[in-house]
């Protein structure tokens, strides 16, 4: 169904989780997307409904307030505002951005809940859950984790396979275990209420997998045949969980809605709040077969917006479907999967405080490296890159040479356009033919290709200066330079506009400088966006170069997470047996001062050492060669074994131990003393 024939959009953004900041994964995935879309339809004057909210609720929240001895609306109530500010910071343009906290939507999520059981489309069965007997709670799909089945991925999740992409259900798993205490759990008897997920399996073949072929991505749809090929399984929409929405039935005590059950309702939730706002009629944007239906979400959501969402609308009776789910594959940072957990991310509040004002290279960067097909790889590098080489020496370049040239040879007017050459009449064709080229990639979802096509004009503006050389000319042809010029401004006050959706900071800047208002999608293509004589600012760089060691600091940032997390994740040898203090008195350690040191023949791990044990002096061997040098041993004081019965090694008795520290590395360190003593101190 083309664009123009819906009368209005709801477009929703998947919403994040308010249990910690925004990173660039979401950022790529959902939210920058999202927003590029947003801003063209209403480029366009389309009537657009962007809705987002903060998912409260759910067991990770509580997992978290726990963590940090808090509440689970403490938790919530932190990440929610920090989360909004720093979306909002980034240019994110919802309609409204609200919480499934909210009163409307609890009411809006028993409703529906309420209307399906009413009608008979639950099945009530009690089962055998899993239990994690340490935490005392029943454990939601997220925190099972385990061996897929399908594919033996070992760290698959209770609700999913993110290695193969398989939908699964916590009893499916291989030695399952509890992400909460890392103990296998147990199964215990519990009530829940099911979708029957098997009923509509005819139904979503036919809408999905014949229906939307053609138009839907090929990542989603894939994804979405596979599931419905494997044969779909109820799934329990109700938690033992005592932070949720309150299941709104009889007999439910203690059970909460699912949160995927609740958190794709919150669209509809917040689309009643917006409407009530805008003093507006909110079904239409529900309810209306004429209403283009979006969502954009990661690939980890596919199966909830395609398959469960859509059955749930479906059962309501009255709801539209999605027209699209153009979910996006993950991006990865230098070359290792984001990870909260890790810290193995660019939070956006940090991008966002390290880096002022440049909101538009992030959304740059962000959509030309877009994992729209496959999983991507974001560097610092590439980020400098798009940057210097881009947004600087393309598009910044072409708009300050356009409007200093002006201000030089024109005193800062639009000159006036004479006669036409060839080379113009291409460039004016090539002019008008940009904002469609432009507007088809967005409408397709291929957002990485419609920003190509937006910097061709930059690109094209720059050879036109290059292969017309108007500072040349103007020495013997003013009017043609005027032209040149004029037709150059032309470009650039188009790039006002198709690039808006993009970088949106920028092109307000552009617009201020070119002394025009910012102008809809309807009027880009236009040669007579500036008349002449138009006043133009004097021009400030529109980007700036980004400096290598502003880029390194940033590097050794992640360079730092890394080693920590390296040290935290790794485990020191077990303790041994419990031994009684008269065993520790035995040993008789002491320092010693290593005299002599030589490498033993054929041997490559041992050295020899004659060592000053304060009472005698005696040989050593011990098995360091490949973490020291004999000579860099050589006046070293160390601490010795000096009652260890003597042991023969390569015909050469040692009388004696030099302790080490090892770690879990094998790598060995010497045990000193802090400054030199009298060999023969005793350790005590």
């Amino acid at each position: 169904m083309s664009q123009k024939q819906f009368k209005r959009h709801t477009v929703t953004a998947a919403l994040p989780y308010a249990n910690g900041p925004i990173h660039i994964g979401h950022l790529a995935g959902v939210y920058v997307p999202s927003d590029i879309y947003t801003r063209y339809l209403r480029s366009k004057g389309e009537d657009v409904a962007f809705i987002c909210a903060s998912d409260e609720h759910g067991m990770a929240i509580t997992m978290r307030a726990r963590k940090e001895g808090t509440t689970p609306k403490a938790i919530v109530d932190k990440y929610h505002g920090m989360i909004k500010e720093s979306m909002s910071a980034l240019g994110i343009t919802f309609d409204i951005y609200s919480r499934t906290s909210n009163q409307v939507h609890h009411e809006t999520a028993q409703e529906f809940f309420k209307k399906l059981y009413e009608k008979g489309l639950f099945e009530e069965r009690v089962s055998q859950q899993y239990y994690d007997e340490e935490a005392q709670q029943f454990l939601a799909d997220r925190y099972i984790t385990g061996t897929c089945p399908r594919c033996s991925y070992e760290s698959a999740y209770g609700d999913q396979c993110e290695n193969c992409g398989s939908s699964l259900n916590p009893t499916d798993l291989i030695n399952p275990k509890s992400t909460l205490s890392g103990n296998p759990p147990i199964k215990r008897e519990t009530k829940h209420w099911y979708l029957p997920l098997q009923n509509y399996e005819e139904w979503l073949k036919e809408w999905i997998v014949d229906g939307h072929k053609k138009d839907w991505k090929p990542n989603v749809w894939g994804q979405c045949k596979s599931w419905i090929d494997g044969g779909l399984q109820p799934r329990a929409m109700t938690r033992d969980l005592d932070w949720g929405i309150k299941v709104p039935v009889e007999g439910a005590d203690g059970k909460v809605l699912y949160v995927w059950f609740d958190a794709p309702i919150g669209y509809v939730s917040a689309t009643k709040e917006w409407a009530q706002e805008k003093e507006k009629d909110w079904e239409p944007y529900w309810k209306d077969q004429d209403t283009n239906l979006v969502h954009f979400i990661g690939k980890d959501n596919i199966v909830f917006h395609c398959i469960i969402f859509p059955a749930i609308l479906k059962a309501m009776g009255d709801y539209v479907l999605p027209e699209n789910v153009p979910a996006n594959e993950f991006l990865n940072l230098e070359g290792d999967k984001i990870s909260t957990s890790r810290n193995w991310a660019v939070w956006l509040h940090e991008y966002l405080e390290d880096f002022p004002e440049k909101q538009d290279v992030l959304r740059y960067a962000l959509c030309a490296n877009a994992p729209e097909s496959k999983d991507n790889d974001f560097t610092w590098k590439d980020f400098q890159a798009r940057n210097n080489n881009e947004l600087v020496a393309i598009l910044g370049n072409f708009v300050n040479r356009a409007v200093v040239l002006t201000h030089k040879y024109f005193d800062g007017k639009v000159p006036e356009r004479g006669e036409l050459f060839d080379l113009d009449e291409e460039v004016i064709l090539a002019l008008r033919e940009a904002p469609a080229k432009i507007g088809e990639s967005i409408e397709r979802y291929r957002f990485r290709e419609a920003l190509t096509e937006m910097m061709e004009l930059a690109r094209m503006g720059n050879k036109y200066l290059a292969d017309t050389e108007p500072w040349k000319l103007i020495k013997t042809d003013e009017a043609r330079v005027g032209t040149i010029l004029n037709i150059a401004l032309q470009i650039a006050a188009n790039i006002s506009i198709v690039a808006e959706p993009f970088i949106p900071f920028s092109t307000s800047k552009l617009c201020k400088f070119l002394g025009m208002d910012q102008l809809n999608w309807s009027d880009a293509g236009r040669d007579d966006l500036l008349t002449s004589g138009n006043p133009l600012e004097k021009t400030q760089l529109l980007f700036e170069k980004i400096e290598d060691k502003t880029i390194e600091a940033q590097v050794q940032k992640l360079q730092n997470t890394k080693m920590q997390n390296e040290l935290e994740s790794k485990e020191a040898a077990p303790l041994k047996e419990t031994i009684q203090f008269d065993d520790f008195m035995k040993l008789d350690l002491r320092i010693g001062t290593i005299l002599e040191a030589k490498k033993v023949e054929k041997s490559n791990k041992l050295l020899q050492f004659l060592v000053d044990t304060g009472v005698d002096k005696r040989t050593i061997l011990s098995g360091i060669a490949k973490h020291y040098s004999p000579e860099e041993m050589i006046g070293k004081q160390v601490t010795i074994i000096a009652n260890l019965a003597p042991r023969k090694m390569m015909g050469t008795e040692s009388e004696g131990m030099i302790l080490m520290a090892e770690d879990n590395a094998g790598n060995l360190r010497l045990l000193q003393p802090n400054e030199d003593v009298e060999p023969g101190s005793v350790i005590s």
